[in-house]
């Protein structure tokens, strides 16, 4: 019967390690169709949309690119079947493959092709640089920044508040530089902006390049801790549960939230123990010492603000 068992729970284990190999599709020996760029294609542009063909059974798609040194300028992993990147004129290769949790298909047999930038900026467009896509902060005085356009002679760019309905609160043309610092004058509230540039010449311009950015000045509201509760008695060497609960975001921004817990050896927190972040308003500890012990919890956002300490719970560990 020991026998039995003991291939029952090897059987078991087997199978749990080898469940997601059956549920994906081996696609090891298949091959992504590659549709463009195609062999020896000439593009008018500084950016490349590169497409291919469904693989069944890949959920992503890894696209590298080569340029004629051998060194990789991209190594792209996308869940779509095309992606755009923005390439300086010169010569490259491409190729891509599918991709699931437990197989990868072949890689294409590399495609050579150019980038030619013309002076039509038509089919061209802005690369903006900084700051990233989503960007929180409780600051109004950063930098926007994007990459020189080779046959732009200047760029005009438009800031708009979308959560006041997409009014234009700056907008300039004529630029000449790649970046613009914004101050209080630009941005004035709290809100989510999208910030937008294109290059023009005498004879064409880009369509416009955006990404979004907010800024958030509200602190996180007080969090009120929940367990353990005040003066509670916890067991030494087993897992302490603590929780705390925080009122809503009243911010017209409400940025992620984050907190961080410290536990001390006294009423003033002036021998602090223990500094942890938790993402929820959760967390766990096991005490190795018996004694009295202090903790407070403090919540954060993603554009730096920093909110008040909670009242502190006191617990002892016996």
């Amino acid at each position: 019967m020991k026998i039995t068992n003991r291939i029952l729970v090897i059987a078991l284990a087997v199978l749990c390690f080898s469940c997601e190999d059956v549920l994906e599709n081996d696609i090891t020996n298949d091959l992504v169709q590659a549709v463009y760029p195609t062999e020896n294609a000439v593009i008018e542009s500084n950016v490349v949309t590169f497409q291919w063909n469904i693989l069944d059974g890949a959920d992503d798609y890894r696209i590298q690119v080569y340029n004629t040194n051998q060194i990789m300028v991209f190594d792209t992993l996308v869940n779509s079947y095309n992606v755009v990147l923005p390439l300086t004129e010169g010569i490259y290769q491409w190729r891509v493959r599918g991709e699931n949790s437990a197989y990868q298909s072949a890689y294409t047999f590399p495609i050579t092709f150019e980038v030619d930038e013309s002076l039509d900026l038509t089919s061209q467009l802005v690369i903006l640089s900084s700051p990233v896509n989503g960007f929180v902060t409780n600051q109004n005085n950063f930098t926007l920044a994007w990459e020189t356009l080779g046959a732009a002679d200047s760029y005009t760019i438009e800031i708009l508040n979308t959560t006041g309905g997409g009014t234009i609160v700056y907008q300039q043309s004529g630029i000449i530089t790649t970046s613009i610092t914004l101050n209080n004058t630009i941005i004035t509230q709290d809100a989510q902006y999208t910030w937008k540039v294109k290059g023009v010449n005498t004879t064409s311009e880009t369509a416009y390049a955006s990404r979004n950015f907010s800024i958030d000045t509200v602190l996180p509201n007080q969090p009120q801790n929940s367990l353990p509760a005040h003066n509670s008695t916890q067991i030494i060497n087993q897992n302490v549960n603590f929780s705390w609960t925080i009122p809503a975001d009243s911010g017209t921004v409400q940025s992620t939230i984050s907190y961080v817990i410290e536990i001390a050896s006294d009423t003033a927190f002036t021998n602090i123990l223990q500094t942890s972040n938790a993402t929820g308003t959760t967390f766990q500890q096991t005490f190795t010492s018996t004694g009295d012990y202090y903790w407070r919890v403090r919540a954060k956002d993603a554009a730096g603000n920093i909110g008040t300490n909670s009242s502190y719970f006191k617990f002892t560990i016996n």
